[in-house]
């Protein structure tokens, strides 16, 4: 909040008067003195209130409660009992999630996953200040099995490539799995990669470095 003004005969009724409006206790807010204030001849003439300046104190958010909040707000309405293991370090927030039912979160692969996983990092992110939280969801593994599948699918098709010597088309793939492919490829001699078309239908495209 912008900060703001309040007077009192005082500075303590301004402070109370500021208390009693903000509906705060002391600890919440900070306040300057900007005029300490006159009583004036005999108290009647020539009085002057006092005025302070009084500025909320930020409230540190816990965005790993505001994760899990909302997730188990999801799986409750799914009707799937799980365990959530939040961490946040350094602006990543991994979320590790285990149950009797993560085939349902996972999703084909993995749709039902990332979807969360966005959902979840619009409501870390919503009203941040601060620098960008990137969230990322896991459950069983799933992460690092799927890329270790896009890696060795990166390679078989780069074979391929080389061998008909001519281009391939990966199947669609989210950013965070393009990324895999082109990082994975970018180690091949002779081999090239780029993307083509538009989301949710962006392909990575294999072929020889001319």
């Amino acid at each position: 909040m912008n900060s703001m003004q309040f007077s009192g005969k005082n500075v303590d009724e301004a402070l109370v008067n500021a208390l009693r409006e903000l509906n705060v206790t002391q600890d919440k807010i900070t306040y300057e003195v900007i005029d300490e204030g006159a009583k004036g001849l005999l108290g009647l003439i020539g009085t002057k209130p006092a005025i302070i300046q009084v500025e909320m104190i930020p409230v540190e958010r816990d965005l790993k409660a505001e994760a899990v909040s909302f997730l188990r707000g999801i799986f409750d309405n799914m009707g799937i009992t799980a365990e959530l293991e939040p961490a946040l370090e350094d602006n990543l927030m991994k979320i590790d999630i285990s149950g009797p039912k993560m085939g349902l979160v996972i999703g084909y692969r993995g749709e039902t996953l990332d979807s969360l996983q966005y959902l979840t990092s619009l409501v870390v992110n919503k009203r941040r200040e601060g620098e960008y939280v990137r969230v990322v969801l896991d459950t069983e593994g799933y992460r690092l099995k799927r890329e270790e599948t896009l890696e060795r699918l990166a390679e078989k098709t780069a074979y391929k490539v080389k061998k008909y010597r001519r281009p391939m088309k990966l199947e669609p793939m989210n950013p965070y799995e393009r990324r895999i492919i082109h990082s994975k490829l970018q180690k091949i001699e002779g081999i090239v990669t780029h993307s083509v078309g538009d989301e949710p239908y962006r392909r990575v495209v294999i072929e020889l470095d001319k």
